[in-house]
């Protein structure tokens, strides 16, 4: 019919990944927030130094 819309496939390209890939690295949330912290006061720190 004239005027009708056709609805794509759903899926999109989209892959399912194993839920349970092993990683050689393994860090927690507290671990990750800290690393962010450190690297804040580091970029933090370098600003007083190279003025």
């Amino acid at each position: 019919m004239a005027g009708e819309m056709t609805v794509p496939g759903m899926g999109g390209g989209l892959m399912r990944y194993n839920e349970e890939y092993d990683s050689r690295f393994k860090f927690g949330p507290g671990v990750v927030i800290g690393m962010i912290i450190v690297v804040i006061i580091f970029v933090i720190g370098l600003r007083f130094f190279i003025k």
